[in-house]
C-alpha cells in the first residue's frame, strides 16, 4: 500500500516561508521567496496525497475526476468546506477571482470539497442547492463521509490545499482572509511549473448544473416579511438578487434589483443587490440585508429609491463599530429587524461576525452603552468569538453565526429572539439589560457546537438543526422556527422552554399535506405571520416557493405570485434564469365559451382547483404552429395570469391552485385553449386554428360550518 503525505508534513516546511514573508515587504522579494521555496518542495518526493475515493459523487462535471489523470498536470486547490460555514462563504470571492485570473488552459482547477458538518450537508441533493445559490461554477465532489479531510488531518473549515503537478502538496491556508497570499502562491506556482514544462493546457470536463435547470419566478428565497397595516408582503428572492414587493394575494407590486448581481443605489429599475436575505417592511420602507455586499439598504417605494444605510460594500472585520453607517464596515449581516430603544432602531444580524449590531435611526441609548447619533452603527452583543456562551453583560456573550431575529417589544419579554444557526439554538437578547439567554437547542458546554437534532422537548433537551429563521407571535407569546436543516417548522414557548413540531415530515422535499406533520420543506430559511397571527409565511428556500401555512385551518398550500408586466426593475434578461414575462393573447369573440356551474363555498375554506385539458378526439396537433393555453383569475382587485406552450398538450396538463377565501371573497376563473390543428378527414387535409374557453365562478356563501373541500374537474 503506498504511503501518503498529510498537511502535518507540510507544516513545518512552509512555517519557515510564512515567516520569512512577514520579514519582506516588497512584492519582488515575497515572489523571490516563493520561489525558492518551490525548488526545496520539488527536491522532495514523498509530499504526495492519496486520490479522491471512487464512487464519490460530483457536480459542475462530465464525470468523476483524478489527480492522477485529469488532474494530472495542474495545479489544483482543494477548497475544504460546508456549506453552511460562514467563513467558507466569505472565501468563494477569493476563489472566484482567482479562476477570473487564470483558467483551466492556464494549468490552474479550483475543486470543492464538500467535507458536511451536519447531517443534512451529506445529502448530494442538498450540496447541489448550495453549489446554486452560491454560484459556485467550479467541479465540487461530495465527500460526505470526509475521507480526504481525515487522510489529511485537515482540522477546521474552510481549508485551502494547493497541489503541484503530480498532486504533491505545495501550501496549505487555513480560515478565510488569505486572498494576498493564495494569489502569490499560485502566481509563483504556475509561472514555476510553465517555465519546467510540466503544466497542461488540457480540459477537465466541466459541465455546469445550472443551466439545465427550467426558469422559475423564485430563485432560493431567503427571508420574508410582511406590513401588518397595508399587508404587503417583502420578498428576499436572493437567487435572483433581488426584493420582491407583493399584495398578499400575490399580485407582484414591485421588483427592485436582478436578476444578476451588484452593487447600486438610485432608482429602482437601477438598483442593484448580491444575494440579499434579511428584509423587513413598514410602509413605503423596506430594509434589507444585502448580504454578499455586507451593506444594510434601504428602499424608499414612495420615492422610487435605493440607498445604503450601513457597510462600505467590502467585508469588514471590526467587531466594535460606532461609525456612522456608510463609513462602517460589516460583515454579511443575515437579517433585519425593526425596533426601539429611546429611538428607532434597525437590529441587525452579523453573521459574519457572529453579533448582534444596531444602526440608530434616531439618536438613541443601548442598554449599557452610551448614547449614539442618528446613523450610528455599533455592535450590541456578542464577543465576535464563534460560541455558545450566554452571559448577563452583552459584549462578553457568544454567538454562533446568527442568521434570523424576531422583535418581542412587550413585556414581559422586550427581547430580541436569536435564531442562531452554528450553535444549532434559539437564544434571546433583552432590550433592558443586553443579557443573552438560552431558550431551546444546543448544549451547555458553551465551546460546543455540535449539539444538533430533531428532537422535541424542554431547553436544552430539545434540539434543532441550523436553524434560520424565526417569528413572534405577540397575541399568543409563541415564537415560530424554521428549523432549516430539520425541513421542519417548530414552536417554541419561550414562558415554558418547550418547542415542538408544527409541521414538516424531516425529510426533504415539497409535498403539500393534507396535514401539516405530512407536508415537506427543503431546508426553509425564512417566516412571518400575517392576517393577525391566523397565516404563516414560509420561504422555503431550495423549493424556489413561499408556503402559507392556515394556522386556523391547519391547511397549507402554496403562495402564487402573479407576473403580468415588468415591474420598476428589468424582469428579465435573454441570459437571465427568471421567466420570460408574456401577456395573454386574446381570444376571438367567435370562440366557443362553455359557462360551468358555480361552485359556493364556506368563509375561511381552502378551494383546490384541478385542471385537466385534453385536446378533442382524433385532433392532432401541428408541431410547428404556436399552440398554447391559457389559465387567467380575476376577484377581488387582484389577478392572475398563466401562460403555457408546454408541447404535450394534446397528452394531459394538470394544474392546482389553492385559495382560501373570506366573506366579500369571488373569483373568476377563465380558462382558454387555443391550438392548430390538422383536419384529416378533410380532402385534402387542412390546418385550422381552434379555440375553447371555460369560464367557472367561485362565490363565498355566509355557512358558517366546515365542509369538506371541494373540487372543481373541469373537461
Amino acid at each position: 500500500m503506498a504511503s501518503y503525505s498529510k498537511l502535518s508534513d507540510l507544516f513545518p516546511i512552509q512555517s519557515q516561508l510564512d515567516y520569512a514573508l512577514e520579514n519582506d515587504t516588497t512584492q519582488e522579494e515575497k515572489e523571490n521567496l516563493v520561489h525558492q521555496y518551490l525548488h526545496k518542495i520539488d527536491e522532495k518526493d514523498d509530499l504526495i496525497i492519496p486520490d479522491f475515493e471512487e464512487g464519490l459523487e460530483w457536480l459542475n462535471t462530465d464525470g468523476p475526476l483524478s489527480l492522477r489523470k485529469e488532474l494530472s498536470g495542474k495545479v489544483v486547490v482543494l477548497d475544504f468546506f460546508t456549506y453552511c460555514c460562514i467563513n467558507c462563504v466569505h472565501l468563494l470571492p477569493d476563489l472566484h477571482q482567482l479562476e477570473q485570473s487564470y483558467t483551466i488552459e492556464d494549468g490552474l482547477v479550483v475543486i470543492g470539497v464538500h467535507s458536511a458538518k451536519f447531517p443534512n450537508e451529506k445529502v448530494l441533493q442538498n450540496v447541489r442547492s448550495a453549489v446554486l445559490r452560491y454560484d459556485i461554477t467550479h467541479p465540487v465532489v461530495n465527500d460526505s463521509d470526509a475521507r480526504l479531510w481525515q487522510e489529511l488531518e485537515v482540522s477546521c473549515w474552510p481549508t485551502l490545499v494547493v497541489l503541484g503537478p503530480r498532486g504533491n502538496l505545495l501550501f496549505s491556508l487555513v480560515g478565510e482572509g488569505h486572498r494576498e497570499q493564495l494569489f502569490l502562491f499560485i502566481a509563483a506556482a504556475l509561472k514555476h511549473y510553465r517555465e519546467q514544462g510540466l503544466l497542461k493546457n488540457h480540459d477537465v470536463g466541466i459541465k455546469l448544473y445550472r443551466d439545465s435547470l427550467p426558469p422559475s419566478i423564485l430563485s432560493f428565497p431567503g427571508k420574508i416579511a410582511m406590513d401588518p397595516s397595508s399587508k404587503q408582503l417583502a420578498i428576499a428572492d436572493t437567487g435572483h438578487n433581488r426584493v420582491l414587493v407583493v399584495s398578499h394575494t400575490g399580485q407582484l407590486l414591485h421588483t427592485i434589483g436582478g436578476p444578476s448581481s451588484g452593487r447600486r443605489d438610485g432608482n429602482l429599475s437601477e438598483a442593484q443587490f448580491s444575494s440579499p436575505q434579511g428584509v423587513f417592511i413598514k410602509g413605503d420602507t423596506v430594509y434589507v440585508a444585502d448580504t454578499e455586499n455586507h451593506l444594510v439598504r434601504k428602499i424608499n417605494l414612495s420615492e422610487g429609491k435605493v440607498s445604503t444605510l450601513a457597510g462600505i460594500g467590502v467585508q469588514g472585520t471590526d467587531k466594535e463599530g460606532g461609525a456612522p453607517g456608510p463609513q462602517q464596515p460589516i460583515s454579511s449581516p443575515w437579517d433585519v429587524a425593526l425596533g426601539n430603544a429611546g429611538g428607532d432602531i434597525l437590529w441587525i444580524a452579523m453573521a459574519g461576525t457572529h453579533q448582534i449590531w444596531a444602526l440608530f435611526l434616531e439618536d438613541g441609548k443601548l442598554p449599557k452603552g452610551s448614547d449614539s447619533k442618528k446613523g450610528t452603527c455599533v455592535r450590541f452583543a456578542g464577543s465576535g468569538n464563534e460560541e455558545n456562551r450566554n452571559n448577563a453583560y452583552p459584549y462578553k456573550a457568544g454567538l454562533a453565526q446568527p442568521s434570523g431575529l424576531a422583535l418581542a417589544p412587550t413585556e414581559p419579554w422586550e427581547c430580541l429572539f436569536i435564531a442562531d444557526s452554528e450553535s444549532s439554538t434559539i437564544r434571546s437578547l433583552s432590550l433592558k439589560d443586553g443579557a443573552v439567554k438560552h431558550v431551546v437547542g444546543g448544549e451547555r458546554d458553551p465551546l460546543n457546537l455540535f449539539a444538533f437534532g430533531d428532537v422535541d422537548g424542554k431547553g436544552i433537551d430539545a434540539k434543532l438543526q441550523h436553524p434560520l429563521g424565526v417569528s413572534w407571535d405577540e397575541g399568543s407569546s409563541l415564537l415560530y422556527v424554521a428549523d432549516s436543516y430539520n425541513h421542519k417548522i417548530k414552536v417554541v414557548d419561550p414562558k415554558t422552554k418547550q418547542s415542538r413540531v408544527l409541521a414538516g415530515t424531516g425529510k426533504a422535499g415539497n409535498g403539500l399535506g393534507p396535514s401539516f406533520l405530512e407536508s415537506s420543506f427543503n431546508e426553509p430559511g425564512g417566516l412571518c405571520l400575517g392576517e393577525g397571527g391566523k397565516l404563516l409565511y414560509v420561504a422555503d428556500t431550495n423549493n424556489n416557493c413561499i408556503k402559507v401555512l392556515d394556522l386556523e385551518t391547519k391547511t397549507i398550500s402554496l403562495f402564487p405570485i402573479a407576473v403580468q408586466q415588468e415591474v420598476d426593475a428589468v424582469f428579465t434578461t435573454s441570459t437571465s434564469s427568471t421567466p420570460e414575462v408574456r401577456k395573454l393573447p386574446k381570444l376571438p369573440k367567435s370562440a366557443p365559451v362553455l359557462t360551468m356551474p358555480s361552485i359556493t363555498v364556506s368563509s375561511g375554506q381552502s378551494v383546490t382547483l384541478f385542471l385537466k385539458l385534453a385536446l378533442p378526439t382524433g385532433t392532432k396537433l401541428t408541431e410547428e404552429a404556436p399552440s398554447f393555453w391559457s389559465l387567467s383569475a380575476e376577484g377581488f382587485r387582484d389577478q392572475l395570469a398563466i401562460l403555457g406552450d408546454d408541447p404535450r398538450i394534446n397528452k394531459q396538463f394538470l394544474y392546482a391552485s389553492q385559495h382560501t377565501v373570506n366573506p366579500s371573497f369571488y373569483l373568476t376563473l377563465s380558462i382558454s385553449l387555443s391550438f392548430f390543428s390538422i383536419i384529416i378527414s378533410a380532402s385534402p387535409s387542412v390546418r385550422l386554428l381552434q379555440h375553447l374557453s371555460f369560464l367557472l365562478s367561485l362565490l363565498c356563501s355566509s355557512a358558517q360550518e366546515r365542509q369538506s373541500r371541494p373540487k372543481a374537474r373541469l373537461p
